[in-house]
């Protein structure tokens, strides 16, 4: 059974796995849809059943089309990753970096792969975000090599290290009548409306964690996927959000969102690069995996300085503190 299946057979599948379409994977590839098409029939011949169905101008894949597929972009990705290892023998650093990011992290992540990429111009970037739950069913089918998350996952046997510190906290508009309060506690947010991520999301998860830890229930007020959706419903006064500091630097150097006056906050959690403890990672992989170790912290801790002049006290609201207390080394 598949003994006379090819990478070109392999390859051309997966391209119309992924795009939907024998046409398009004909352009991607630089060939013929008749190319493509001959290549598709003859792995469906090795494979002894069908993997494409017809579905009006595009392709649907069958049961074992969806098996094929899985196993066709490890298979791809291991021969790249060959190319790369004998490149690296030849002494030229290349390679495809494979990262999966929560996406959370999407905010801090582009400038760390900008500076690596920078160091290793040879090196391309493949970088895959999504919820906590999607990031870890993504590494545990080997479509990542590496993940950048909050919290290891306890489902997977992993090799995790932490990298940077991850300031998380409660925050709201200036003009909500919380921030006229001198200090609060974890109790008066009960009825506050909290604006909160998805069930899945290391921010949630953190969230539900810091309730339970103090025995208070937590009562959502909205609950979205987005943090972008949270920190605009925040900014116009919706309610109270519970946000890692990465995603909303900008607006608190903006004086649109301020830290709520609570003791505690925020809260500091770890970065975590992670990587499943039974694969061997490419060289590019471990090389990333070193540059975050020795510079994530000062890279990520700059990235939260703020350029922005000190303001003005505003009589009422509770003054914003200096950026550099949001974050240690």
């Amino acid at each position: 059974m598949l003994k006379n299946a090819t990478l070109r057979q392999l390859s051309a599948f997966h391209a119309v796995a992924r795009l939907g379409s024998v046409s398009r994977a004909a352009s991607e590839l630089y060939l013929t849809q008749p190319a493509v098409s001959i290549q598709l029939k003859l792995l469906e011949e090795s494979a002894g059943t069908p993997l494409l169905q017809r579905e009006g101008r595009g392709v649907r894949l069958t049961p074992a089309g969806d098996l094929m597929a899985s196993y066709a972009g490890r298979i791809l990705d291991l021969w790249r990753d060959v190319g790369d290892e004998m490149a690296t023998l030849r002494g030229v650093f290349s390679g495809t970096l494979r990262v999966g990011a929560v996406t959370t992290a999407e905010y801090l992540l582009p400038p760390l792969l900008v500076s690596f990429a920078n160091e290793h111009p040879n090196v391309k970037v493949k970088l895959r975000v999504g919820n906590r739950d999607e990031i870890v069913r993504m590494l545990a089918a080997q479509e990542v090599d590496l993940v950048i998350m909050g919290r290891p996952p306890g489902e997977l046997k992993t090799v995790a290290t932490a990298f940077a510190k991850h300031p998380m906290a409660f925050i709201a508009s200036p003009r909500h009548p919380l921030m006229a309060q001198r200090r609060l506690t974890l109790a008066d947010l009960e009825g506050a409306s909290l604006l909160a991520r998805e069930r899945g999301s290391g921010t949630r998860t953190t969230l539900e964690r810091l309730f339970k830890d103090e025995a208070i229930t937590l009562r959502i007020g909205s609950e979205l996927s987005s943090n972008e959706a949270i920190k605009q419903m925040c900014v116009a006064g919706f309610g109270v959000a519970f946000l890692s500091l990465h995603t909303c630097r900008l607006e608190l150097d903006a004086d649109l969102l301020q830290l709520l006056p609570l003791d505690s906050n925020p809260v500091e959690r770890e970065w975590f690069v992670l990587h499943l403890a039974s694969r061997q990672l490419p060289q590019v992989a471990v090389a990333f995996e070193q540059f975050l170790t020795a510079q994530g912290q000062r890279l990520i801790h700059a990235q939260l300085q703020t350029s922005v002049e000190p303001k003005p006290r505003v009589v009422g609201r509770r003054p914003r503190p200096d950026r550099a207390a949001l974050v240690t080394d």
